[in-house]
């Protein structure tokens, strides 16, 4: 965990600098592709994803090491011939768990809050998954298993792959000549996040596209048909922890009211978006007829909601990284009070965004949260061994956000809706 957390600190301002140089350079070519409040939404949606991580809060049934120890034919050394082969093998695992992830019902749930974003941008690239407490996918890495690839090379080569994976989520990159036909580019991945129906479920490949080009998944861009980013039942929301159990929500839903016990069962395991005879018209869902023609969500939005949920995102990364740089000190049980709080703290401020009403409870309930921790520690998980005034910030910025809260709840948005009801 604290390793992790230690990495993180130096790649989350890293990806936050990448993220406004796009933003900056979208303005200046009149083509931004960076709306602000998507940008927030994908950033907390990362956080969310990172927290989970750090804190360990999934569980292996089997675990690579113990793979490599009871099937390991060789023992290889963790030199950089090995570090390559297990970069390799480890893209072929992603191929084919990103695969499965598109084309089983049950999977899709846990990747489709990376497709919910409808721009394309190195933002929805850390729209990330915390809905995945199991891992089941480790059988995948067999291969490198039975050669003997060290636990550790392992542990060091995947989140290197993942992060080799953000670049590659702009529209600023045009098509990149040769390039296009080894490595995974934007103008692949493109269609990759793209709901036209020549483009969907196409161009799974993490690093390199030939895994595509073997496996017959592959979708060059074509320039008659220009991609339109999101998912086809559209999140609606801006609230990362909401777009996370959507998708599961549906399938519970469905699962319980089907009235053959087959479907009850095989539901979980048909083709995404699978659902029993007739239930499109039972129980309908929002569900996207023409790619071409429907409206973005959440594009009507004041300036100061804007740059408040900018300012809440910004804040909750430093509460984020004192909690990632002192993971060891703050200690057990408590970074998982810490952690919850964060949670805590998106899905207040994402709400808010969503203009919902009910903002103003998680809101209370946050601000409330902290006092506890701070009457029951005495200080925030020894922020005042920094600076000796930490507590009063901690209090002034909590009471301040439960203010502005109200404003919006209470005064914006109410003015609003009755500008709506007297038109």
């Amino acid at each position: 965990m604290e390793e992790y957390g230690k990495i993180l600190i130096i790649a989350m301002p890293l990806f936050l600098v990448l993220i406004i140089i796009e933003k900056i350079y979208g303005l200046y070519k009149g083509e931004d592709t960076v709306p602000l409040m998507d940008g927030v939404s994908s950033v907390s949606s990362g956080i969310t994803n990172a927290v989970k991580d750090v804190l360990g809060l999934s569980i292996t049934f089997i675990s690579y090491d113990w793979m490599v120890s009871k099937i390991g034919l060789f023992t290889l050394e963790a030199d950089v011939l090995t570090y390559l082969v297990a970069f390799v093998i480890i893209d072929f695992y992603g191929y084919w768990n990103h695969r499965i992830a598109h084309q089983v019902n049950f999977f899709w749930n846990k990747h489709a809050v990376h497709h919910s974003s409808e721009e394309f941008n190195l933002a929805c690239a850390l729209r990330q998954s915390i809905s995945t407490f199991v891992n089941l996918f480790t059988f995948i890495l067999i291969p490198a298993a039975l050669i003997g690839i060290p636990a550790k090379v392992i542990i060091i080569t995947l989140p290197i792959q993942l992060f080799l994976q953000f670049w590659y989520h702009t529209k600023h990159i045009k098509k990149m000549g040769v390039l296009e036909k080894i490595l995974v580019t934007p103008s692949h991945h493109r269609v990759h996040h793209a709901i036209n129906a020549e483009y969907i479920d196409k161009n799974h490949g993490q690093i390199f596209i030939l895994w595509d080009k073997w496996f017959g998944t592959f979708q060059e861009e074509l320039e008659t048909v220009p991609p339109v980013f999101g998912i086809t039942r559209p999140a609606s929301t801006w609230n990362p922890i909401k777009i996370n159990f959507q998708h599961l929500e549906l399938l519970i839903s469905d699962a319980w009211r089907a009235e053959k016990w087959k479907d009850k069962f095989t539901i979980w395991f048909k083709p995404t978006g699978w659902r029993p005879e007739n239930f499109e018209e039972k129980y309908p869902v929002n569900k996207i007829s023409n790619v071409y023609n429907f409206e973005k969500y959440g594009t009507k939005n004041s300036l100061k909601l804007t740059y408040w949920s900018v300012a809440q995102v910004l804040i909750t990364l430093i509460i984020v990284a004192f909690l990632f740089n002192n993971i060891g000190n703050i200690g057990l049980p408590n970074i998982f009070i810490y952690g919850s709080f964060i949670f805590l703290t998106i899905y207040s401020y994402s709400e808010l965004m969503d203009k919902s009403r009910f903002s103003i409870y998680w809101e209370s309930f946050r601000f409330l949260t902290a006092i506890a921790i701070l009457v029951y520690f005495g200080d925030w998980f020894g922020l005042n061994s920094f600076f000796p005034f930490a507590n009063y910030l901690i209090f002034g910025y909590l009471l301040f956000s439960l203010l502005i809260n109200f404003y919006f709840v209470f005064f914006e948005f109410r003015e609003k809706e009755e500008i709506l009801i007297n038109s």
